[in-house]
């Protein structure tokens, strides 16, 4: 109820605002259900898997791969919705573990993931990042490994962007866990050094940790040294890394593999006509062994 006192410009411009928000809502039957999920993120979505026991045998190495799959929208992005693409270059990755960025769940259309899980043979955690006019945007990991925890972290650091990561536990085998992290951070470097901080300092990893994702490290930062620091890489910015990004024309290595706990052996991209069409970026896969 406007109060008697409101200057009247005020009151129109509230007026207007209402009208304009009601009539979105009306004309868009995911404005409640959006609404509600953005309250809540980040959160972990959900944990799916084929049925039957995964594999729990003792490893020495296991295969990974990190990919930002561009909101299903091929190479060109924007409103294009081309799941297939991405799902054929995942049907060709042969990892262990695949960690995704930007992946999207429509709220107008069938689980990708879910499908995508059980077509594969792989369990999957997947966590709601932020709500996206089209559905839930997040990063998901993929694993033909058992699952003994999954959780998110929170690494929004103001109201610009909003920015998350998804851990998960595996067995390694004999009783011994690994932690996975996959992570999309944030394009401003003081930004991206405050996460970078805040996944360093989480006390749930501090075991044996393979960190995945699209760390946005497209030149030399002070993120990019901490990384490299905490995880004793000496493959510093662009100079070993393989690069990921444009797909088209790949110059910056934003897609990056880190262990720690770990060695990162064999980095390269799965670089090819299906590739190049199916994202943005390249994905990028790695050897790690303890």
């Amino acid at each position: 109820m406007a109060s008697p006192d409101e200057p009247l410009l005020t009151l129109l411009r509230r007026r207007a605002e209402y009208s304009v928000a009601e009539m979105r809502r009306r004309n868009d039957p995911y404005a409640a259900l959006r609404e509600r999920l953005s309250a809540q993120t980040p959160y972990l979505a959900g944990v799916w898997g084929p049925v039957g026991r995964r594999a729990r045998e003792p490893l020495k190495t296991l295969r990974v791969a990190t990919y930002n799959v561009h909101r299903w929208a091929g190479v060109r992005g924007g409103n294009a919705f081309v799941p297939e693409r991405a799902a054929a270059v995942l049907e060709r990755l042969d990892a262990d573990v695949i960690a995704l960025q930007e992946v999207l769940r429509p709220f107008d259309a069938p689980d990708l993931l879910a499908e995508l899980a059980n077509r594969l043979g792989r369990t999957l955690a997947f966590a709601t990042t932020r709500i996206h006019r089209n559905g839930e945007l997040g990063n998901a990991i993929l694993t033909r490994r058992a699952l003994d925890d999954a959780f998110t972290l929170d690494l929004t650091t103001g109201r610009l962007e909003q920015r998350a990561a998804l851990a998960v536990t595996l067995d390694a085998g004999a009783g011994h866990p690994l932690s996975v992290v996959a992570t999309h951070l944030s394009l401003v470097d003081r930004t991206r050094k405050r996460q970078v901080e805040m996944l360093l300092g989480e006390p749930r990893l501090s075991g044996p940790v393979v960190l995945l994702g699209d760390m946005n490290a497209w030149r030399k930062c002070p993120a990019v040294r901490d990384l490299d620091a905490a995880f004793e890489d000496d493959r510093h910015h662009n100079r070993a890394w393989p690069v990921s990004y444009p797909a088209m024309a790949p110059v910056l290595a934003l897609d990056r593999i880190y262990a720690r706990g770990a060695t990162v052996t064999g980095l390269t991209t799965l670089d090819d006509g299906t590739s190049r069409q199916a994202s943005d970026h390249l994905p990028v896969l790695a050897t790690v062994a303890w």
